[in-house]
C-alpha cells in the first residue's frame, strides 16, 4: 500500500441476535391511527399484520427497547382497546 492509499476502518454494529415481539388485538377501525402513532416513534418498533381476519397485529422491536414499547402499549391500551395476545 503506498502513502496515497487511505484505508478506513469500518466499525460495524452487529445486529441484535433476536428481535422481541408482541402480539396484540385492536379494533379494525383504530389500526391505521395506531400504526401512525407507532411509526411516529423513530426506530422504536415495526408493526405487521399477523392475522387480518382476526385483527391480530405483531410489534417487532429490539430487546433493549422492550421497556419503552411495553410502556407505550400500556399508555394506549384503554383508548385503543388493546388486548395483548402474546
Amino acid at each position: 500500500m503506498d502513502s496515497d492509499d487511505h484505508s478506513r476502518e469500518v466499525l460495524a454494529v452487529p445486529p441484535p441476535t433476536a428481535m422481541a415481539s408482541m402480539l396484540i388485538w385492536i379494533p379494525p377501525e383504530l389500526i391505521a391511527l395506531f400504526k401512525a402513532i407507532i411509526e411516529s416513534y423513530d426506530n422504536l418498533a415495526t408493526l405487521r399484520t399477523e392475522d387480518p381476519a382476526q385483527h391480530h397485529l405483531r410489534l417487532y422491536f429490539a430487546p433493549e427497547s422492550a421497556l419503552d414499547v411495553h410502556g407505550l402499549i400500556d399508555s394506549l391500551a384503554a383508548p385503543f382497546s388493546i388486548r395483548r395476545l402474546g
